[in-house]
């Protein structure tokens, strides 16, 4: 059988890499995935991206609901912009700029923990089969795959370690402030737990769903991040290994694509499904997808437009001082630079008319309404 016309897998298949030439070294650290004759080969996809595509595949043609897809237009601009970093940089105001690719690589790393998040069994939750489909093999490969990708496994570094990797190249192993870590962790416990929006569903069935959506809007979010961070460590007119920042940079955006198309693929399967709720009653897996996604991509473009804002203009404040004339002024002139945005509206996902999956292979949906 080949992997196209597969539909279920073993654990040791979905932690399968393809055969290397050249393994993948930077600053002296083995990380995961590396080189053959086609180029970059990203780390565990033998048979994990053709079991996504199978099972999306299998989705299309069998059920009346469309893939999940956040659509580009719904993720804001990078905050801070190309332009805004680049005058942090060129002007000697370096800290906000290695704060947020410091950040970035040690919130990769928190990707460890999906690996842990607790899967009820689906029969006790989901009223229809879930046999050959992605949401079978969650535990079955596909977090732990997921988890190994961000924050390594063993002696190959991941995303963690290939972020600190481009920052030191591009900004010539710059000091790091001490405090990250603790600030990342102070605002995670200052954050208060989201209401429950399902609260007939069992806690533990809820908490996956949110997940699951948590994570795949982070990952989407994640492209314009890739797209900053390319551009802006592959500029030699302020970065110092702009080549070699830039591509590894790209490495770990190829690496990505499988987290979002298996979140979404199960999220769409979810969708496709009838939810039972603790006390017997029925939910629709629609209804539910929608106001989860809602949600968190609301928090999403919150944390990325206003919270954003704030934390980088109080890294500036503390960082120019004696290092620009006018504090203030500087802040204005990075202002000024900000890509303005307002966030569309919404689409919620539906079911189309075709279940037969024809006119259904090429409908997906933006994200749920009512933002």
């Amino acid at each position: 059988m080949s992997q196209e016309s597969q539909l279920n897998f073993t654990y040791e298949q979905l932690l399968s890499s393809v055969k290397l030439d050249t393994p993948l070294i930077v600053g002296g650290v083995r990380c995961h995935g590396g080189f053959d004759a086609v180029g970059y080969r990203s780390p565990r996809t033998m048979w994990r991206v053709p079991a996504i595509e199978a099972w999306q595949k299998q989705h299309v043609a069998t059920s009346p609901i469309p893939l999940v897809e956040i659509a580009s237009d719904l993720v804001p601009p990078h905050m801070p912009s190309v332009a805004q970093a680049k005058l942090l940089l060129k002007s000697g105001v370096r800290e906000p700029i290695v704060r947020i690719l410091t950040e970035i690589a040690i919130i990769e790393g928190f990707g460890a923990t999906i690996r842990d998040l607790p899967v009820p069994p689906l029969t006790s939750f989901i009223r229809e089969s879930t046999a050959s489909t992605a949401l079978a093999h969650l535990t079955g490969g596909l977090f732990e795959a997921h988890a190994r990708d961000e924050a390594g496994w063993g002696d190959e570094g991941g995303h963690k370690q290939m972020w600190e990797a481009a920052r030191d190249m591009a900004l010539s192993n710059p000091d790091v402030p001490a405090d990250i870590l603790m600030m990342i962790m102070g605002r995670r416990s200052s954050q208060n737990r989201p209401q429950r929006l399902l609260p007939t569903l069992a806690e533990p069935v809820e908490r996956l769903l949110a997940f699951m959506a948590g994570v795949l809007a982070i990952e989407v979010f994640a492209r314009s991040t890739f797209k900053w961070a390319e551009e802006l460590l592959g500029d030699q007119e302020v970065s110092d290994s702009p080549a070699e920042a830039s591509r590894l940079v790209s490495y770990i955006r190829s690496d990505e694509s499988p987290h979002v198309e298996y979140l979404r693929t199960a999220l769409s399967e979810v969708a496709a499904r009838t939810l039972v709720a603790e006390d017997g009653s029925e939910i629709a897996g629609c209804d539910a997808v929608n106001a989860l996604l809602e949600r968190s991509l609301k928090m999403m473009i919150r944390q990325r437009v206003r919270e954003r804002r704030d934390q980088i203009r109080n890294s500036i404040r503390a960082g120019a001082e004696g290092k620009v004339a006018d504090v203030e002024e500087f802040v204005a002139r990075f202002d000024a630079l900000e890509t303005p945005w307002e966030p569309p509206a919404f689409a919620r996902l539906e079911p189309v008319n075709n279940p037969a999956g024809s006119e259904a292979a090429g409908n997906t949906t933006r994200g749920p309404a009512g933002y």
